[in-house]
């Protein structure tokens, strides 16, 4: 992989543009920090070789050559919500996470929605419009009191959740349509969630538009009928708007007004019925174009750089799948346990794989699971020896010709949730399986047909041998012999006297001559080591 194994102490190039805040960060855990002036492109490629970490502003550009600075670089993290200064596919073809701060994104898109919610309800641009022009228009022009009315949210994605979230506080009345989202998921940010979109029109003052789990239908004639009288906010393109439909219903008076910044086609065309009516509200995509409150964003910037510089997962990197941030929970254990499985997997296969199956059972299967997929992936090919991070791994496989799917389903067999990951070569085949507990703790519990229950960590040693008495006692005994220390063991067989599966977790792994005393015990059929740490 591109990042350095010792996650404790790397070089991090900073702008900057990142202040006092996130270098302290950096440096609070273990980094070594080196600034450079921002927009000076010379001195960021003479900084850049070794180090593991860059962090900039919007106003510095990122492109393959200063990518390839550094054979180290991991992450690049970038002040802000806009990151058109990065070649996004040169870092992802070299394997370098591109990062926001968290959620600095969502919150700068929420804001505008809210601020874009209120100036159409309150009519403020129009007033602006008619003061400039020379006109005191303050009989003229009345809006609503948002307190007490009622929002539709049309699509329960993040920015969606956060605006209902907000709106909520000022003491509207929230309810949301998403054919993929649960009652669960919307009572945390204060909505009632409905079973159709007809509800949402019919009861709501102002329709909030953005994008959704499932599939948000388009908005036409009949729809903005069934909304009479109310407001439509739409900053994020989230549904297919009938704009010309829409021009029609504000400037006849079937909705009060509209907001929108984002559109079918843009720049909007000079021809476009939405820029003749007053009462819509257009920006030319302004939403995600905020300059982020600096201490804010640079620790949370520098904290996400942390993270994956320790070899930690970023949902919300933009060339990785992404995840909303209340899901990840969920599904982070199994994208965890997708990767060790495929490390072990590839392991106990003889030859190279050529090709790695990631499957996912139970309700997890239902989760948003492409992060714990790539992430299984990532780890089978690292095993393998491949250049390969959550960013690059499909592309490595295709190019190393390993064969790639997902499969799912809705029942896992024996437990509540699974995720088994199988690597093949040729007619040769090695599945691992494991699962979350209960009580949170995580363990493989199946090694091909062997039902194990093991904490995978460090070196082990799988064992295959005749259930007969003794065989454990042997193996413990030639271990201390060679002060091979036994942290865990765990032992499976498939029927009384048959074969046997025991596992041996190991402090260090076993020489050559330790394995081969093993091995000539009549006894054992075989012997793989697998490591964890690679």
């Amino acid at each position: 992989m591109r990042a350095a194994t010792d996650h404790s102490r790397m070089t991090v190039i900073v702008t900057d543009a990142l202040d006092s805040s996130g270098q302290d960060r950096l440096r609070d855990a273990g980094h070594s920090i080196e600034v450079v002036p921002a927009g000076d492109r010379a001195a960021l490629i003479d900084a850049l070789p070794g180090a593991s970490g860059l962090v900039v502003g919007a106003d510095q550009t990122v492109d393959a050559d200063v990518i390839d600075a550094s054979d180290a670089l991991a992450v690049i993290g970038v002040l802000g919500v806009d990151v058109t200064n990065v070649d996004v596919e040169a870092a992802t073809d070299r394997g370098v996470l591109v990062t926001t701060a968290p959620r600095a994104s969502v919150r700068a898109v929420a804001e505008f929605a809210v601020g874009m919610t209120f100036a159409t309800a309150r009519k403020i641009p129009q007033g602006h419009r008619r003061l400039r022009g020379g006109e005191w228009a303050k009989g003229p022009i009345i809006g609503h009191e948002l307190d007490g009315k009622t929002l539709g949210v049309l699509g329960l994605d993040e920015v969606g959740q956060e605006i209902a979230s907000r709106l909520a506080g000022l003491d509207m009345d929230v309810i949301a349509f998403d054919p993929g989202a649960d009652d669960d998921q919307a009572r945390r940010i204060g909505a009632t969630l409905v079973d159709d979109l007809a509800t949402v029109l019919e009861t709501a003052d102002i329709l909030s538009v953005h994008e959704g789990r499932g599939e948000i239908p388009a908005l036409d004639a009949d729809d903005f009928d069934a909304l009479a009288g109310g407001y439509l906010v739409d900053v994020t393109g989230g549904a297919a708007i009938d704009e010309p439909a829409l021009a029609d219903a504000v400037d006849d008076g079937v909705l009060e007004g509209a907001a929108l910044d984002a559109f079918e086609t843009t720049p909007l065309p000079a021809d476009s019925p939405l820029r003749e009516v007053e009462n819509v509200i257009t920006t030319p995509e302004l939403a995600t174009e905020a300059r982020p409150a600096p201490t804010g964003a640079a620790r949370r910037i520098a904290e996400t750089v942390v993270d994956a510089l320790a070899g930690e997962r970023v949902p919300q990197a933009l060339n990785t799948p992404s995840i909303p941030e209340d899901r990840y929970p969920t599904v982070e254990p199994y994208a965890d346990l997708a990767e060790t499985a495929g490390r072990i997997a590839v392991q106990l296969l003889a030859e190279s794989a050529d090709g790695i199956t990631i499957s996912f059972a139970g309700p997890v299967a239902d989760e948003e699971i492409d992060i714990a997929a790539v992430a299984g992936l990532t780890g089978a090919l690292d095993a393998l020896g491949y250049d390969a991070t959550d960013a690059n791994a499909h592309a490595v496989a295709a190019d190393a010709g390993v064969d790639v799917s997902v499969e799912t389903a809705s029942e896992a067999q024996d437990f509540r949730n699974l995720v088994t990951v199988t690597a093949t070569a040729d007619d040769e085949s090695a599945s691992v399986s494991g699962t979350q507990f209960a009580d949170g703790e995580s363990r493989i519990v199946r090694i091909a047909d062997y039902r194990v229950e093991i904490v995978p960590y460090g070196t082990m040693m799988l064992v295959h041998n005749d259930d007969a008495p003794g065989v454990i006692g042997t193996i413990g005994t030639i271990l201390g012999e060679h002060e091979v220390n036994i942290a865990g063991m765990f032992n499976s067989r498939e029927t009384v006297g048959g074969d046997s599966l025991t596992v041996y977790n190991l402090d260090e792994r076993p020489s050559d001559d330790l394995v081969s005393e093993i091995l000539a015990d009549d006894r054992v059929e075989d012997l793989d080591l697998v490591s964890l740490d690679l």
